[in-house]
């Protein structure tokens, strides 16, 4: 599983309270019990593909804008968020890399793209935007975007100066 995400953390890497403020920003009249589903939904399923580094293979793209993105949480929570980025990353559960502003424009900027692979069955894509999303089978945009995908993991920086790049964020600007 290959992710690209433009403005956000990709959901299998949000910490319950990122998850919190960001489905309460986007729908502010969304009821608190409905909020909390969203919550334990999202942390169910980070917890059960990130619990066993070796199936599935994970991969993240995070461009630099949502590591930067200031949040109604405040400091405190995108700390913890950080914090919890960079800890899957030196771990194996894992690859992340962080897409830096100075890598210019990328053919996956407009919005969050998941690329998924199987043993047996063919690959799909899966595009999403603020209030929909989109399954694609067909096997020529699949290979088109998985190109798209390749070009944009060889401009992120590597796996270990993209760590150094969430702990250089935390010690400067989320220092306490």
């Amino acid at each position: 599983m290959c992710e690209f995400d433009t403005s956000g953390i990709s959901g299998l890497l949000q910490t319950p309270e990122y998850t919190r403020t960001l489905v309460r920003a986007s729908r502010p009249r969304v009821d608190p019990e409905e909020v909390e589903r969203r919550v334990n939904l999202r942390q169910e399923r980070a917890h059960a593909l990130l619990k066993d580094p070796a199936d599935p293979d994970l991969w993240f793209i995070l461009h630099e804008a949502a590591l930067h993105m200031e949040a109604p949480g405040g400091n405190q929570m995108m700390r913890e968020q950080l914090e919890h980025i960079a800890e899957v990353a030196r771990s194996d559960q894992a690859v992340i890399q962080v897409m830096p502003f100075s890598a210019g424009l990328s053919p996956l900027l407009y919005g969050t793209t998941t690329l998924m692979t199987f043993v047996d069955e063919p690959p799909v894509m899966y595009t999403e935007s603020a209030y929909s999303g989109q399954l694609t089978e067909d096997p020529a945009l699949v290979a088109s975007c998985t190109k798209s995908y390749d070009l944009a993991r060889a401009a992120a920086l590597s796996p270990e100066a993209s760590l150094a790049f969430v702990e250089g964020l935390l010690a400067k600007d989320y220092s306490l």
